[in-house]
């Protein structure tokens, strides 16, 4: 386990800082907010190639053991069997336009998001560290001092009183020792929480985990495309507002994990949870899935443009080769998709299937986790 420092969080609101539109950017200032420089250097992008995140990445050591193969077993999966769906909505945010006609071939996918218990066996086989508690690069940060550049991540902290809702900062927190073993900070603890979703990862250490899950069965696994993680969560039901239809609580029930209250201060748990909740607490969708709205977003393959959807090809669409949210320019983001138990009626609406959002992929919070899809050999009909 990596040694971590604890510290009292710092609300990002309580900063003489630019607003910014994006929860992706809180990980990027947090440090130079803490250390009370004014000026400092992401190292995000590189406009010149792939826009690709310069960040620091680290794999498995060299004297790692060598990963156990166990063969491709589906148990914990279920097949998607492709086929063509109505993708986006006109009703909702800008992004999300226009309602395009898409195709997707079948594949495998992971019945929940991948669990504590998961993540744990693939870092305790290959000795991964993700990138939460990897200590930033003192490169990306210049004129910071060495102490102040830990490990860390960003958190929910729910304010004492009303807060406006377009101010994020006031909500989240950059906390030092935070990490997925400890989803809120260094006093907290996964212990008990096995079966919850992993948190606190960013699309790097998904990627990392997919590439060990290839070899550990011989089958490629990886992270879904948008397109296929939204005809998945659909579940059969093409153009419905909710994966289980037209109204958000059906006979006034909560059927998923979502925020019930007030945001971001009064949380009734209508739904019987506070954060996030074990996985497969509520029914699965018509293909077989779980949590596909709420609980925590997901990260997809995808870049993400705002007006991708306006070029996007017919079959199996992979995503623009670039990324652009015009909101944040010099920020190049992943897809994230489903929603979270921060999600609500006053702020996000993320539950619903075709909500899209973006996160920088160096990035990992405490509402975004993972589930892969495997492109195994379509089962044979019973």
């Amino acid at each position: 386990m990596v040694n971590l420092i604890a510290s009292a969080p710092l609300r990002l609101g309580q900063a003489p800082m630019v607003m910014y539109d994006s929860e992706t950017s809180i990980v990027r200032f947090a440090i130079a907010i803490l250390t009370g420089s004014a000026v400092f250097m992401t190292g995000c992008s590189d406009t010149t190639t792939n826009n690709s995140p310069a960040v620091s990445q680290t794999q498995a050591t060299d004297n790692s053991p060598a990963i156990q193969v166990v063969g491709f077993e589906t148990d914990h999966m279920a097949w998607i069997p492709g086929g063509t769906f109505a993708m986006g909505s006109d009703d909702e945010k800008p992004d999300e336009r226009p309602i395009h006609q898409v195709t997707v071939a079948g594949f495998w996918m992971d019945k929940t998001e991948v669990t504590n218990r998961q993540f744990a066996e693939f870092v305790n086989g290959t000795k991964y560290v993700t990138v939460a508690e990897q200590k930033p690069d003192p490169l990306d940060f210049p004129g910071v001092p060495a102490d102040k550049l830990v490990p860390g991540a960003v958190v929910f902290d729910p304010p004492p009183g009303n807060v406006p809702l377009n101010n994020h900062r006031a909500w989240w927190v950059w906390r030092q020792g935070a990490d997925w073993q400890h989803p809120t900070g260094p006093d907290d603890s996964i212990d008990g929480m096995e079966e919850h979703p992993v948190v606190n990862v960013c699309w790097f250490d998904a990627m990392a985990y997919a590439e060990w899950m290839t070899e550990r069965t011989g089958v490629k696994h990886r992270l879904p495309t948008e397109a296929e993680w939204e005809f998945a969560a659909r579940g059969g039901l093409d153009g419905k507002k909710y994966i289980w239809g037209e109204e958000l609580k059906p006979d006034e029930k909560c059927i998923a994990n979502f925020w019930q209250g007030r945001f971001p201060n009064q949380n009734t748990t209508e739904d019987g949870f506070r954060m996030s909740a074990p996985v497969g607490q509520f029914s699965a969708n018509g293909y077989g899935l779980y949590d596909m709205a709420g609980n925590v977003w997901e990260w997809c393959m995808d870049w993400y443009r705002a007006d991708y959807y306006g070029e996007s090809p017919k079959d199996n669409p992979k995503g623009p080769a670039t990324s652009f949210d015009p909101n944040e320019p010099n920020t190049a983001k992943r897809i994230t998709r489903g929603g979270s138990f921060l999600c609500s009626e006053l702020y996000c609406t993320g539950y619903r299937p075709a909500a899209r959002m973006k996160t920088s992929p160096d990035t990992g919070l405490s509402h975004t986790g993972f589930r892969l899809v495997a492109e195994g050999s379509t089962p044979e009909k019973k």
